[in-house]
């Protein structure tokens, strides 16, 4: 008896995930050059439900175990899922682009190529964050007459997204 093997597509794949909001998240939030840092959120939230970050965080093994210390060294099976995983994840990356966006992309081989190069071209510099940030807390004065809780609450939260940076 022959089983019929079907090829991992984007479409199937969400189709399987179709149970969840996570399928809404995907279809509702495609990057299209401008919303960089809000589709990255929403992959990772999808990826993380998947327990697949690490396709995203760090580079493809090209090799089974040369240049890897005993301790790193991968089995086949780990080597084998994680070229598994990121043939999966590569194709919900793309589907989760605008088709100009995919055309530029779809000749890379691994995600973490594709997020080192968006992240070049379409994260906003962190020092910019940080001296916006910065600005705005040093900027803030209390308004006569105004509620002293709402302001120490303001300044708290100025401070809380200055240590998140």
């Amino acid at each position: 008896m022959v089983e019929a093997k079907f090829a991992w597509s984007p479409r199937n794949h969400m189709k399987t995930m179709s149970h969840t909001p996570l399928n809404t998240i995907l279809e509702a939030n495609k990057f299209d050059g401008t919303n960089y840092s809000n589709w990255l959120r929403n992959l990772r939230i999808v990826l993380d439900f998947e327990n697949q970050t690490y396709i995203l965080d760090k580079s493809l093994p090209q090799t089974l175990l040369e240049g890897f210390l005993p301790v790193e060294r991968l089995t086949f099976d780990k080597f084998t899922q994680w070229h598994e995983d990121n043939q999966k994840i590569h194709n919900i990356v793309l589907s989760t682009m605008s088709n100009e966006i995919q055309k530029q992309y779809e000749r890379y081989e691994d995600d973490w190529s594709i997020m080192y190069r968006m992240k070049e071209l379409h994260a906003v510099p962190d020092r910019h964050i940080r001296y916006a940030m910065t600005k705005a807390f040093f900027g803030v004065r209390i308004i006569k007459r105004s509620s002293v809780q709402e302001h120490g609450v303001m300044m708290l939260s100025l401070v809380e997204k200055l240590k998140d940076l």
